[in-house]
């Protein structure tokens, strides 16, 4: 029973999408083909259903993992990165457990000489705006290359409110399309102990490793860019103990010879 629920409890995001997608597909269904009302109704009652039980899931699916031990890594950054949605403040940082988030960490390149743009005014601004842009990425562990996902754009940054309320708009329609969506570019490296190691968020074209290289903590893997759903060009960084953030459950971290930065504190 136990092993039941927890792989329905990884799949969960799966299974929402499903439901969406299917209770979605019933309005179209309606006015294209009337005769078909109590099917639609029937896939309406199941979806309805079936995120009762994702619900349930979310909220008591987690307790059942087994918790593992921070692991020693490599800051996948260098220099004067500023620390948001950090598993130092909270957990989960992210304020969910899907897509392996669970003590995820998201870093902003802020250089002393305050070029970073403060949050307001402009609305969409360029991604080449932000000092963050084409910063070296590292790999975090030695290990093998297990994904390398490339090719979506650097879209312009959510640079004030009402940018803001159009990203959670935005951010719905990227859920519905899975995770890579969400992420963005990224890499998975895999160590020899079985955890695995994702950056995303990467800017397209700079990822420099494929599936099946070895690489090693601190090598530059890519460039920080500003793909898949964020505000601005920043680093997110998260380790899982699956190779798709589909089913990865996240894993603890502590940086080798650092504290992890909170909220509001600076790397290093």
């Amino acid at each position: 029973m136990k092993r039941a629920a927890l792989g329905l409890y990884r799949v969960r995001g799966v299974i929402l999408i499903v439901i969406v997608v299917a209770m979605l597909a019933t309005i179209p269904l309606r006015l294209v083909a009337p005769s078909l009302g109590d099917v639609a109704t029937i896939v309406i009652r199941v979806g309805i259903g079936g995120l009762a039980l994702v619900a349930v899931l979310a909220v008591v699916g987690w307790r059942l993992l087994p918790q593992h031990p921070p692991v020693t890594v490599t800051p996948p950054v260098s220099g004067r990165w500023l620390a948001l949605n950090s598993p130092a403040t909270k957990v989960p940082s992210h304020g969910i457990r899907a897509y392996g988030q669970t003590y995820a960490i998201d870093l902003v390149y802020d250089p002393a000489d305050g070029s970073r743009p403060a949050f307001g005014g402009t609305p969409f601004r360029t991604a080449s705006a932000y000092p963050a842009l084409g910063q070296p990425v590292l790999a975090m562990v030695d290990g093998v290359v297990v994904t390398a996902s490339d090719g979506l754009r650097d879209h312009r940054a959510r640079s004030n409110w009402f940018a803001l309320l159009y990203m959670f708009a935005e951010g719905a329609v990227r859920e519905i399309g899975g995770p890579r969506f969400v992420i963005g570019n990224h890499v998975v490296i895999r160590t020899d102990d079985g955890i695995y190691a994702l950056v995303a968020h990467l800017r397209r074209g700079s990822i420099a490793v494929a599936p099946g290289d070895r690489v090693v903590a601190g090598q530059v893997i890519a460039a920080c860019g500003n793909s898949g759903n964020t505000t601005e060009p920043h680093v997110h960084a998260q380790l899982m103990d699956r190779a798709s953030a589909w089913t990865g459950q996240g894993i603890p971290f502590e940086y080798e010879g650092l504290p992890v930065p909170a909220d509001g504190e600076y790397l290093g």
